[in-house]
């Protein structure tokens, strides 16, 4: 094998384990949220992250992400966050993500019903970090919602860890 098929072969093989890495970030921040395993989320982003989220606005840093997603999943009994037709781009120690998203939730006993499905699609720039690829900088776009949004109301806890949850946890999305 000449000195330049070597090269060639090695950024390729390369390119392959930058993806798959930056896939497990995706799948990961997902798992995450539906566990609320704020240590496991915390692995998906650089400190000084920022995310954009449609229907919420711009946050800056790490801990304003961590204490949205908190909030939002308190009173879900359960959530299920679906990543799917992931695009990834990779130049360097910078890649760009888009990645389709389908996320619902749950929380028993509210009025009006107990589920609401997100969908829409994260577009995000990710960067290769001492600890492996991190988010930097996350945008969600909602395209449609189903069912009822107030459940996402801040209120009594009911369903979560008590015996109307669905499952024995919970969740919600973002």
């Amino acid at each position: 094998m000449s000195k330049s098929t070597q090269q060639q072969s090695e950024a390729a093989i390369q390119l392959l384990l930058d993806e798959r890495d930056i896939r497990a970030v995706l799948h990961r921040y997902a798992a995450a949220l539906d566990q609320k395993d704020w240590a496991l989320f915390s692995t998906c982003f650089v400190s000084d992250a920022s995310a954009h989220y449609e229907t919420i606005g711009l946050l800056e840093g790490y801990p304003a992400i961590e204490a949205l997603c908190r909030s939002a999943l308190i009173n879900m009994s359960r959530t299920q966050h679906l990543i799917g037709n992931v695009d990834i781009t990779v130049d360097g120690d910078i890649a760009r993500s888009s990645c389709y998203l389908h996320a619902q939730h749950v929380r028993p006993m509210t009025a009006g019903g107990d589920t609401n499905i997100i969908a829409g699609q994260y577009n995000d720039e990710l960067v290769r970090t001492a600890l492996g690829w991190r988010i930097r900088r996350r945008k969600l776009q909602v395209w449609w919602t189903f069912g009822n949004p107030a459940i996402h109301d801040p209120g009594p806890n009911e369903g979560v860890n008590g015996a109307l949850s669905v499952q024995e946890s919970g969740e919600r999305d973002l």
